[in-house]
């Protein structure tokens, strides 16, 4: 991989983090596109998944300034409830990296077939939750963070949206479209983080490789992610809180087509 294709993978993996179109499931149809290989490594999609997750925290820096001070106050306010709730969304993922951190790598081998059905599942649930007109919540609650977990933890698969799962989980639910979308760009900043850290640890006990991936275009990539990530996370708040996520059903939908077209081809 060289720098400008790194480049070209980060601004797409920034895009599409925070839009519902599904990060890896783009990030495996680019490296079709652009002919790049990266065997057993996945260096370079931790590299600019961390890039992303700084660029939530420069965006979202008010709002997780505001749950820090009130969670070390160690008093059981609205702070401390929302930081249990992002713990307890974690759990689903969690369960998934530590007991079928493999499998889901193996499905990531396995072509973009499984990517053009997994967009076809993101454009049906975001229609659905489009359609559907749930009773509005006043606060996302314990049980509901659980749920979105569980969305969380199915789209691991490339090709289905974290961001739109999680999303359009909460809004099925009856959550506030704008609280719902706050929270789900904040309850993937530790399990990204965390992988980012497993991943980290492997390169230096000599578990994973990096040779195919040149240190200039992890840069690169880190770089063009963080940018393209802040840009995307500001504008999907105001997508969302507008309620225009049916476009990206209809997108997931014509792509998730096109690539099946493609793998029949």
């Amino acid at each position: 991989m060289d720098w400008l294709e790194a480049l070209v993978l980060g601004v797409v993996q920034g895009l599409t983090e925070f839009l519902p179109v599904s990060s890896s499931g783009h990030l495996q149809i680019f490296k079709e596109i652009l002919g790049v290989e990266i065997t057993k490594d996945l260096t370079f999609e931790i590299v600019v998944h961390a890039a992303t997750v700084c660029s939530t925290l420069v965006v979202l820096r008010k709002e997780i300034g505001e749950l820090l001070c009130g969670f070390f106050k160690f008093r059981w306010n609205d702070e401390m409830q929302y930081v249990l709730k992002i713990g307890v969304s974690m759990i689903p993922v969690a369960i998934v990296g530590f007991c079928f951190k493999e499998q889901v790598e193996r499905i990531f081998g396995e072509g973009l077939g499984v990517v053009g059905v997994c967009l076809l599942l993101t454009a049906g649930l975001l229609a659905f939750a489009y359609y559907a007109k749930p009773r509005l919540k006043t606060r996302i609650s314990f049980v509901d963070a659980l749920v979105i977990g569980v969305a969380q933890a199915c789209a691991v698969l490339p090709g289905l949206s974290r961001s739109g799962s999680t999303i359009a989980t909460g809004i099925l639910l009856g959550d506030n479209k704008e609280q719902v979308a706050k929270f789900s760009f904040l309850m993937v900043l530790v399990p990204i983080l965390g992988e980012a850290l497993l991943e980290a640890k492997d390169i230096l006990t000599g578990e994973v490789a990096t040779a195919s991936v040149p240190v200039i275009s992890l840069l690169v990539g880190f770089v063009a992610a963080f940018v393209s990530g802040y840009l995307a996370c500001s504008w999907m708040l105001n997508l969302v809180r507008r309620g225009k996520l049916i476009w990206f059903a209809l997108y997931c939908l014509v792509a998730g087509i096109g690539v099946l077209a493609y793998c029949l081809i």
